[in-house]
């Protein structure tokens, strides 16, 4: 299994508060599609591979966005 700086922002929408929501953590995972599949089973998502390991998943559901960025560790 690989290890991951795991950064999850969520994007919040109210026009008085754009500031987001940041967690920051340490994962192990073999699969980041499946983590993200078992952690957000219900939103679209997109993938975008950066040329340094990030793997970027922007996902949506019902209209709550968010974004994961897996960085290797």
């Amino acid at each position: 299994m690989a290890q991951y700086e795991l950064c999850c922002e969520i994007f919040n929408s109210c026009s008085n508060n754009q500031m987001r929501d940041v967690d920051f953590r340490e994962v192990e995972v073999a699969d980041t599609d499946a983590f993200i599949r078992d952690t957000e089973p219900r939103a679209l998502v997109e993938r975008e591979d950066l040329p340094n390991g990030t793997v970027i998943y922007n996902t949506n559901t019902a209209g709550l966005r968010k974004r994961y960025s897996f960085t290797p560790l």
